[in-house]
């Protein structure tokens, strides 16, 4: 199946390319001329031109890295290159690495697997039928809700503040079933016990 779906796309690419030598060959497509009609130029492709090492080279208007056409620095060209390598049913949405694969053998932009990772993270089908291999999550078990005030409470503190008259914290106490707060100046180091002493006869 996979073989299959790989000679599909071989026949339904948009570019095809065979080296000889220096010589590329390729088969016309809307694709191929809206990259000729587009002069620009990112650093990275036009250092690796001037280098002339072989590496990259500049033929009927388009450049090519490494035997791949260079797509020009336009977000319309590049996401429409995107969308014919993983849309169409006879693809079938592939994952990051199968799309890179297939992109690799005709096209190249600096940040080529950045922008997969995008488009990919962006398809509402590849989302909504995404395979989860975390484990499932429990079931939750919300706390019951108290039958009186102050049968239930909650104790927080917010530390540290600004010392004032010995004091640099702020205990919060609130209650569970009305959800009535009761704030207590305190100091950073209370205990335990000192908190319980002040709930018996402050609160």
């Amino acid at each position: 199946m996979q073989l299959l779906k790989d000679e599909m796309w071989t026949r339904k690419t948009t570019v095809k390319i065979m080296m000889l030598g220096r010589k590329v060959m390729t088969e016309e497509s809307d694709i191929v001329k809206k990259i000729r009609k587009n002069n620009t130029r990112e650093k990275e492709i036009i250092q690796a031109l001037e280098k002339e090492d072989g590496l990259a080279w500049k033929e009927d208007r388009m450049a090519y890295m490494e035997g791949r056409i260079y797509v020009p620095n336009n977000k319309k060209l590049r996401e429409e290159i995107l969308k014919e390598h993983h849309d169409p049913a006879d693809i079938g949405h592939p994952g990051q690495y199968r799309m890179l694969k297939l992109l690799k053998r005709t096209y190249w932009w600096p940040g080529l697997k950045e922008d997969i990772k995008k488009y990919i993270q962006g398809c509402l089908k590849c989302q909504q039928n995404k395979v989860q291999h975390q484990q499932r999550a429990g079931e939750l078990h919300p706390l019951e809700i108290p039958k009186g005030p102050w049968q239930e409470i909650s104790i927080n503190m917010i530390r540290p503040l600004p010392s004032s008259n010995g004091m640099d914290a702020i205990l919060v106490i609130v209650d569970r079933f009305t959800k009535m707060i009761r704030l207590k100046v305190t100091m950073t180091n209370i205990s335990s016990e000192e908190i319980v002493k002040i709930y018996r006869d402050e609160i």
